[in-house]
């Protein structure tokens, strides 16, 4: 079955010009686990055992296997072989509303309606670029439906690590794109990069997620599909 993922307009633009093929998701909580009647942080660098089955464990103290407060495994949000959809920021645009001004059998169909799905990414790069005609409102992308997508995602890898370690490559991955991409011994991308990430992090949980914080992180990477014939119709 597929699964949803969210991701911004920037970053649909870039799976859509084929420059991102991975994305990072910190892992929550960040190993609190009970050692000897008092609370404390798995932070060993020793990386983690894939148990199977999307299960981790640290490789050091066994977080994920013994049995510690909150539960007893680490569960990937993913695995390698997921169908992903990708919810994204969308509208849709009744034929009713601009009385099929493309003169075209309306391609989609919402809630018994025909007309088009349309996608913020399309139309601009801020919140006062024109909108779709004759469509006034974008919906939130944490409530498109399965039916509007239009990216479809499959899941090649999965691992964990620390946010900091993240290469060059990996930067360039992530669909992060810079003016001078070869001077400063990677400075540049790596700075785009921590603002990136610091700017999908709530405010209030910036020290505990944020790009400073270095937190232990899921690494997912993919490559684009088609739409599974299960998901079709």
């Amino acid at each position: 079955m597929a699964r949803p993922i969210l991701f911004n307009s920037d970053m649909v633009r870039a799976i859509l010009e084929g420059r991102k093929t991975v994305t990072r998701r910190v892992i929550k909580p960040q190993f609190e686990m009970s050692l000897e009647g008092t609370e404390s942080e798995c932070s060993h660098e020793k990386g983690f055992w894939d148990m199977g089955g999307n299960e981790w464990a640290c490789r050091q103290c066994g977080y994920g296997v013994i049995p510690m407060r909150g539960g007893s495994w680490i569960h990937a949000p993913y695995g390698a072989g997921d169908i992903l959809y990708v919810r994204e920021t969308w509208g849709f645009n009744p034929c009713t509303r601009c009385a099929n001004a493309c003169n075209t059998p309306a391609p989609d169909t919402y809630k018994g309606a025909p007309g088009c799905f349309v996608y913020r990414t399309d139309y601009g790069t801020t919140e006062d670029d024109t909108f779709p005609p004759s469509m006034h409102k974008w919906h939130p992308s944490i409530h498109m439906p399965k039916e509007a997508a239009r990216i479809w995602l499959k899941v090649t890898d999965v691992r964990v690590e620390r946010l900091q370690k993240i290469t060059l490559d990996q930067i360039e991955k992530e669909g992060i794109k810079t003016e001078h991409p070869h001077v400063l011994n990677g400075q540049e991308q790596q700075y785009a990069f921590s603002q990136l990430w610091n700017s999908t992090v709530d405010k209030l949980n910036i020290d505990r997620y944020g790009w400073t914080a270095n937190p232990w992180v899921w690494v997912i990477e993919f490559e684009r599909c088609s739409k599974p014939e299960e998901a079709e119709g």
